[in-house]
């Protein structure tokens, strides 16, 4: 993305047009990107062409607001920035421990999964996943882990059933070694499931609502 175009988006954001529509004139937002009127009128309208913000026109004043195409290229910037500035080679998620569906033992107990989780984390995961709900704070870190490679667990086929693709990012619990795990075509929200080859909640005597820090590797 050219930088041309992410300082404008930024100028917007600050101005309020990430989450809702600002009433804003060409002149004003001239002043806010520091150029004429008539370059800040170009400039919205190659961000519309590009699909980064949309608008609507009033009789006095354009109202403009980031779409989400927008948002998600100011999310890359704003995590490189955080990985330049805030990290190493590891961010700490803090959280809670929280109840599951029980779902988790049936995923990872597949022997399609198994043996590459095995074979990619080097570790035979304890059949079952540990819930955690991250902390509201710490929710923005979850783009930072996702922005980055991960491993990949390739989806199989099975009694007739596909289990799709997983990316793994290997983390550590208390200096155990560990992974969250996550559908691939998945978004974050505020729960990640971990898996590892103890069962946690037993082996760290954890209950519901304990607090818990995870380690995950970059």
């Amino acid at each position: 993305m050219d930088e041309k175009y992410t300082f404008a988006m930024r100028k917007i954001a600050l101005l309020g047009g990430l989450d809702d529509y600002i009433a804003v004139s060409s002149r004003e937002l001239g002043d806010a990107l520091e150029m004429s009127q008539q370059s800040a009128s170009k400039r919205i309208l190659e961000l519309l062409e590009l699909g980064l913000i949309t608008r609507d026109l009033g009789a006095r004043k354009q109202r403009i607001k980031m779409t989400a195409a927008g948002v998600d290229e100011l999310k890359k910037e704003y995590n490189e920035y955080r990985r330049i500035f805030e990290l190493t080679d590891h961010i700490t998620l803090h959280g809670s421990i929280k109840d599951g569906m029980g779902e988790g033992q049936y995923y990872i107990d597949q022997e399609g999964y198994r043996t590459q989780f095995e074979q990619k984390l080097g570790f035979k995961p304890y059949p079952g996943t540990l819930n955690i709900s991250v902390d509201k704070e710490d929710v923005g870190k979850l783009d930072v882990i996702k922005s980055t490679a991960g491993i990949y667990i390739n989806g199989f086929t099975c009694g007739g059933r596909s289990f799709g693709d997983v990316i793994a990012y290997k983390s550590k619990i208390k200096n155990m070694d560990c992974a969250i795990v996550v559908p691939a075509r998945s978004h974050y929200v505020d729960i990640i499931e971990v898996i590892c080859q103890y069962h946690l909640r037993r082996t760290l005597s954890l209950n519901t609502d304990d607090r818990l820090d995870v380690k995950v590797s970059l």
